[in-house]
């Protein structure tokens, strides 16, 4: 049940966000194993002349830049699997947007089960139901 953000610089015309979503979908379900049903995904715009980095914008740099947060119960991924995740999405995202400036990042927040859900119960409690079913 992963929540992702995505700000991608640059404009909906040009990086629409049904292909981020569908990219983030795909590595989301092959990789980290993740319900597409329960897969949250929220794309957001910031233009390159407001995205800087070292003290330069993007569109000064003639580069292209996105921060990506996914939120996934701790323990669910091994560190393999999360490794291969932030490659694979960093490999699709250059494809996507074009030559990306080094410092783009990938954020897994490993959330302690007790500390996050969805529909009111929390993840701790949906896997102490799950194994007294």
């Amino acid at each position: 049940m992963p929540i992702l953000n995505i700000t991608v610089s640059g404009t909906p015309d040009k990086v629409p966000a049904k292909k981020v979503n569908d990219l983030l979908m795909k590595h989301t379900g092959a990789i980290l194993h993740k319900a597409p049903a329960l897969t949250a995904i929220a794309v957001h715009y910031t233009p390159r002349e407001q995205w800087f980095v070292g003290g330069e914008s993007l569109a000064e740099l003639g580069k292209s830049s996105f921060f990506f947060d996914i939120k996934i119960t701790d323990e669910t991924n091994t560190a393999n699997e999360k490794a291969a995740y932030i490659a694979a999405v960093y490999k699709d995202l250059q494809e996507l947007l074009g030559e990306l400036h080094e410092v783009s990042y990938i954020h897994i927040d490993d959330a302690r089960p007790a500390a996050w859900g969805w529909g009111g119960l929390t993840q701790q409690f949906r896997a102490v139901q799950k194994m007294l079913m």
